[in-house]
């Protein structure tokens, strides 16, 4: 068993920036030098979030729009009336999806269904440049 990290950087303009970061992470699965295993991406941070989606142009516009309906940026949030940063609908966002997902991989290839790609979603209400932790274990 073995192990291998890699950090991606990703620059965001934020208020629900979607970036396909699949081949980053693909990427980093073949300079492991490892065949089988799983491989986990993590984001530092409050108001980023992981996930997985067919990346297509319908859906980078429907995804933001269900948000909205989920967790409205003009809501009151006590959070924004606490710290006066308007983004307590990027914190609620990002707890809905989640900071990380694992996704298995065989023979170096991760196991991604034909449409799904791995996306980092940027919930905060301003550009960022955002940090991604990629953790892999396998032999």
């Amino acid at each position: 068993m073995g192990t291998y990290h890699e950090t991606i950087e990703v620059g965001t303009k934020g208020n629900c920036d979607m970036i396909d970061i699949t081949d980053q992470v693909s990427d980093a699965i073949r300079k492991s030098n490892l065949q089988n295993g799983i491989c986990t991406v993590f984001c530092p941070g409050s108001t980023g979030a992981i996930t997985t989606i067919e990346y297509e142009g319908g859906l980078l516009e429907d995804f933001p729009v269900a948000m909205e309906r989920l967790a409205p940026q003009d809501a009151v949030y006590q959070h924004h009336l606490r710290w006066r940063d308007g983004n307590g609908h990027s914190h609620v966002r990002a707890s809905i999806l989640g900071p990380s997902i694992t996704i298995p991989f065989v023979n170096t290839q991760l196991t991604l269904g034909t449409w799904q790609q791995i996306t980092f979603i940027d919930f905060d209400n301003k550009a960022r440049n955002r940090r991604l932790e990629v953790m892999l274990i396998g032999e």
